[in-house]
């Protein structure tokens, strides 16, 4: 969960509130890809609940990762318009928040300190995510694992106000869970 931390914690309550009003909760089941190397994404996903599997085309559709509550998805090829680069299915039930890409671009081109609230929250993810990757590959294994323990920790150092971070991530939890 600790990744989502990064980005609720650079967030306001008004950004939280509007993500919620304008994403969509929904269930994924098992099997169900919710990300094709290669093609267009329409939304950015937040996993709220389960674990999915990452697999890219040059290691032979290989499972190089598994993703799990509180990572983000979709939020390279919006940042940079590219294709995804991998490929993400459920491996279990999930629950995840879309967020349609029009609406977010849209929220972002109108609200000025929304956008630099939330292009400084992805900054800080990506970044987070590069320093794991590197250093997973440094150890010299072959598969990613988008959260270990020793990430726990880190995040939580790296986020300004980790318990607000975490309180926002929990009501989120609850307010989609009750509608």
């Amino acid at each position: 969960m600790s990744k989502v931390l990064v980005i609720l914690g650079e967030l306001s309550d008004r950004d939280i509130d509007w993500m919620l009003a304008n994403g969509t909760r929904t269930q994924v089941l098992p099997g169900t890809t919710l990300i094709t190397e290669g093609k267009p994404l329409d939304a950015l996903y937040i996993v709220l609940e389960g674990t999915l599997s990452v697999a890219v085309s040059s290691f032979a559709d290989k499972e190089i990762g598994k993703i799990i509550a509180g990572e983000v998805l979709g939020e390279m090829s919006f940042v940079d318009g590219r294709l995804p680069s991998a490929s993400v299915t459920a491996i279990e039930e999930c629950l995840i928040l879309s967020i349609p890409r029009r609406l977010l671009t849209e929220k972002l081109e109108q609200d000025v300190l929304f956008s630099l609230r939330f292009y400084r929250a992805i900054t800080k993810f990506l970044s987070s995510r590069l320093r794991g990757t590197v250093k997973r590959f440094g150890e010299e294994t072959d598969y990613l694992s988008y959260q270990d323990p020793d990430d726990e920790r880190a995040i939580r150092e790296k986020v300004e106000n980790p318990d607000l971070a975490e309180s926002r991530f929990q009501w989120l939890l609850q307010r989609l869970k009750g509608s």
